[in-house]
């Protein structure tokens, strides 16, 4: 036999076994846990260290196996096709695209992708080192194709800094999605987490309970009353007001006035209130709950009449068409319902299913509803009473 066919078949299979490498390579270090090498990273781990390392900079990760990749798949191939050809003539070049694709297909991608995916972490760890030196050595060029990548993809208007800030949030709501388990534990889990990284989306008008709802104390009553309201009620923080519940002068915790009865000997009257008390903290109700202040109990810094809407002494209130029905419920505690529409006027418009005249009156959800005024098709005032103001008003 033709010692020169050995020797490219030979070539042909380390470059096979390469091809297999980078394939691998690829999948071990994309599919490793980063949650698991950090903690290995933290136990003084130094491969775990590397790996972590390397996955900084992804982009020049892909770029060096991809080139290592198709570098060798072609250099085979096209050896592949030199051999077959000199064997079979023109027919060889059929041979070798039939013969090539399947030894690559089974054991340069499928084989070692699917040995790295069920080893990612220990397998990114043994590698880590040869592909520090693979990245090194073919940077200038990954880095010239990462060049040319970028000024490719802005020509159709895509910035690749702005799609990757965003790929780590998609990341885990998939992996959150992919959480499985008991399903009504398991959905409640995915609701918990997803709530999390939306924290930032989200305004703490939307989830702060409204004054009405919030059990207060009297700090200017007699002390033996004070730690009985505390005793008797289920929350630990309760705020403490002077002179009218808006006024708030401070926070009081269960256990600090627990504490404070211990050190009293069980003297109430002994109690100093204002030095056990904690500071309020005030915060505009705009303040998403990304950045707000740490403390865990802290009230709205202004408490002021909405805009557009007017209490009437009857106990109805003058609304414009352009309030928002969830800014209505939060201030007012309603419940209306804002799935199918977001103002008071939209309301209207989907309930009765028409455009109403001024001096209509409708009754939704319970609320009384009249038409106070409207321009040409938009309602712009409206008259809202109540359910408990509104029990005289027959359908």
């Amino acid at each position: 036999m033709d010692i020169g066919l050995i020797f490219s078949g030979f070539i042909i299979f380390v470059l096979l076994v390469l091809s297999g490498f980078f394939s691998g390579s690829e999948t071990a270090l994309t599919a490793a846990s980063r949650v698991r090498l950090m903690s290995r990273e933290k136990e003084g781990s130094k491969r775990a260290a590397m790996v972590n390392r390397i996955r900084d900079h992804k982009d020049r990760m892909i770029g060096a196996l991809l080139l290592g990749n198709n570098l060798v798949n072609i250099m085979a191939s096209a050896l592949a096709t030199s051999v077959l050809m000199k064997v079979f003539g023109e027919a060889g070049v059929v041979y070798a695209t039939l013969i090539m694709t399947l030894l690559v297909l089974i054991f340069a991608e499928v084989l070692p992708k699917t040995y790295a995916f069920h080893n990612a972490e220990s397998l990114a760890m043994r590698i880590a080192p040869v592909i520090r030196v693979v990245i090194i050595v073919f940077a200038p060029i990954t880095e010239a194709v990462t060049w040319i990548v970028r000024r490719v993809l802005k020509l159709f208007g895509v910035d690749i800094s702005m799609v990757a800030a965003g790929s780590h949030l998609e990341l885990l709501r998939g992996v959150i999605e992919m959480h499985e388990g008991p399903e009504q534990e398991t959905q409640e889990q995915r609701a918990m987490l997803r709530s999390i990284l939306e924290l930032a989306e989200v305004d703490v008008e939307d989830i702060m309970v409204h004054r009405k709802n919030v059990a207060l104390i009297h700090i200017d009553q007699p002390m033996d009353k004070i730690v009985a309201e505390v005793m008797n009620s289920p929350y630990t923080r309760l705020p403490l007001w002077l002179d009218n519940p808006d006024n708030i002068v401070g926070v009081i915790h269960s256990k600090q006035l627990l504490r404070e009865l211990l050190d009293v000997g069980g003297k109430v009257q002994d109690i100093d209130m204002p030095r056990i008390m904690m500071e309020p903290w005030f915060i505009p109700e705009t303040t998403n709950l990304f950045d707000r202040h740490p403390a865990p109990f802290v009230i709205h810094e202004h408490d002021e009449p909405m805009r557009g809407v007017r209490k009437l002494p009857n106990g109805s209130y003058v609304v414009d068409g352009t309030v928002s029905i969830r800014d209505l419920n939060r201030e007012f505690d309603w419940g209306l319902n804002d799935d199918e529409y977001s103002t008071i006027a939209g309301l209207v418009l989907y309930e009765s299913q028409m455009v109403p005249d001024v001096g209509q009156t409708f009754r939704f959800h319970n609320f009384k509803i009249d038409i106070v005024r409207k321009q040409r098709n938009q309602i712009t005032v409206v008259r809202v009473t109540p359910p408990e103001k509104n029990d005289d008003f027959d359908i």
